[in-house]
């Protein structure tokens, strides 16, 4: 959730090491979750309490809670840390969001991952990942694939590994049943010759249809930090990567959701006060849009900050 497509930029790991096994007693499948529309998501990667996540009223105006990481190590931060609980403790909680209107997914992946360059097996990591939503009873899962130096190669083994996974994914974690979502770099939805085989638009091509909406990173490309560049025209070097630029690259207007950190502290670059998002969201909203907002992360990202970020146009 930290990465830039700039080569020049290097960032260090921010994930803890501590990872918690997938649980093997796998309840028995069954109808979960039906994706909202509009979206308004908020990621939870660092600690909070022992009780992992917070009361559910400080996330109110949220609809979705995503735990992180989900990686090819194990359930690490917060995704491991809820997956610890004892089964009445989780039970309680997940009942509690569930009463106050907010779906529980688990993130996969995320920026320390790289998947396709280490070689994972897409299948079988899929199948693991579904099972960890299904034993711990949550309501979907987050792609938050960040391989740069696959996607950069160009040679469409990036996003065949994603193809893959997600197809594999929704075998066990049906549509209509279970929350699917991916979150993929801005830059990754518009044209561009740094990524020869299409990145996330040959995703798209490929399996959109399966994926319920798309949480797209619009920060730490030194981009995306006013209504302009953020709706209407990204500048260069990613030129086309702007929300309704997107939308005219091939990708459904409301699969897109804005996402933006929480604070300054929670990205590299690309912040904007959730007031001056509210704005930009009633701009977006006039248009036609109707997607919805994503926050990287709580606590920065709580009740006050979704409901300045709706502006008028979603209270």
């Amino acid at each position: 959730m930290i990465s830039s497509v700039s080569a020049a930029l290097a960032l260090a790991s921010v994930s803890s090491v501590l990872a918690a096994p997938v649980n093997t007693n796998v309840s028995p499948l069954v109808s979960r979750a039906v994706a909202p529309t509009p979206a308004f998501v908020v990621y939870t990667d660092r600690f909070v309490s022992a009780e992992v996540l917070p009361p559910a009223t400080q996330l109110a105006g949220f609809n979705v809670v995503a735990l992180s990481f989900l990686t090819l190590n194990g359930a690490l931060d917060q995704a491991g840390a809820f997956a610890a609980l004892t089964p009445d403790v989780r039970a309680a909680k997940k009942a509690e969001y569930a009463n106050a209107g907010i779906n529980i997914i688990v993130s996969a992946f995320g920026e320390t991952d790289k998947p396709t360059t280490s070689g994972a097996d897409p299948v079988g990591t899929a199948n693991t990942m579904a099972q960890f939503v299904v034993a711990n009873q949550l309501d979907g899962i987050d792609v938050d694939y960040e391989d740069l130096a696959a996607m950069n190669k160009g040679d469409g083994a990036a996003e065949q590994w994603v193809t893959t996974f997600t197809q594999t994914i929704r075998q066990t974690l049906p549509q209509g049943q279970f929350i699917l979502t991916h979150a993929p770099l801005a830059p990754w939805l518009s044209p561009n010759a740094q990524f020869a085989a299409g990145a996330y638009l040959t995703i798209h091509k490929n399996v959109g249809a399966l994926i319920d909406w798309y949480n797209i990173q619009f920060y730490n490309q030194g981009l995306y930090t006013d209504c302009e560049g953020l709706l209407n025209t990204a500048g260069a070097p990613f030129t086309g990567s702007s929300l309704f630029e997107i939308a005219k690259n091939g990708v459904d207007l409301n699969k897109l959701v804005i996402g933006k950190p929480g604070g300054a502290a929670d990205a590299v670059n690309g912040f904007i006060d959730p007031a001056t998002l509210g704005t930009c969201v009633d701009q977006a909203k006039a248009k036609g849009w109707n997607g919805g907002v994503m926050a990287f992360q709580f606590p920065s990202a709580d009740s006050a900050w979704i409901k300045a970020a709706k502006g008028t146009s979603f209270q």
